[in-house]
């Protein structure tokens, strides 16, 4: 049941990584954290330069993250005798969470974009930790509702070290691709212009994926899909 569960946050990172308002900004991250144009620099420079930079990225937003999930599974211990009823209720919130990123249904806040920092200048010196900690908190218009689904079904574990563990398998599905693309920022822009016309579809196919995880916490049925 948990590597299961620990698997779909991996690929629930790879989905917020692929996310329409995510994936197009990643060069301006590593632009901020360089201070140079991402596209500019050699694979060589990638590996000395950026690197490091991108390494302290990822792990300040795993840090918040794995926090956040720590906390969440606090928290669902507490109501523990109140579970089924939170189990019900989280699994409509996730599915209402799926149908706003098929499109169908738009949540006015959930578009809202707040960064606790601005690519400006004066905030280069900051330090790239500094910086994915502050993505990981303030900046939720695309991996909001997929990391609120995360988040949720963490406060249904039951120990916080499961709770930790998943979400450190949604930073590292999310980690993962952006290291790749500092490590080859160089050929990003190729294959961003061929997969850009496909992030609507990585939209709705991410809210599918939601609604019917949302289904299985609902129903209680989420471990059916251990037997895949």
């Amino acid at each position: 049941m948990e590597n299961v569960s620990f698997a779909m946050a991996f690929v629930a990172g790879l989905l917020s990584f692929l996310s329409p308002c995510i994936l197009p900004l990643i060069p301006a991250y590593l632009s901020f954290l360089t201070g140079s144009a991402a596209s500019a620099l050699t694979t060589q420079e990638a590996k000395t330069n950026l690197m490091p930079k991108a390494i302290g990225f990822v792990l300040g937003f795993s840090l918040i993250f794995i926090i956040m999930g720590a906390s969440a599974s606090k928290l669902g211990q507490l109501f523990t005798e109140y579970k089924p009823v939170l189990t019900k209720v989280g699994g409509l919130v996730i599915i209402l969470l799926g149908i706003h990123l098929t499109g169908l249904l738009k949540i006015k806040f959930l578009y809202r974009e707040k960064r606790l920092i601005s690519f400006s200048e004066k905030n280069r010196g900051l330090g790239s930790v500094f910086i994915g900690m502050a993505f990981a908190t303030g900046w939720t218009p695309c991996i909001g509702p997929i990391l609120a689904a995360i988040l949720i079904y963490a406060g249904s574990m039951e120990t916080v070290s499961s709770g930790v563990l998943l979400l450190s398998f949604y930073s590292l599905g999310l980690a993962l691709p952006f290291l790749l693309t500092a490590l080859a920022i160089h050929k990003f822009s190729l294959y961003f212009r061929r997969f850009a016309k496909y992030l609507n579809h990585v939209a709705i196919g991410s809210g599918l994926l939601l609604i019917l995880t949302g289904i299985l916490i609902f129903t209680d049925k989420l471990t059916i899909l251990a037997s895949f």
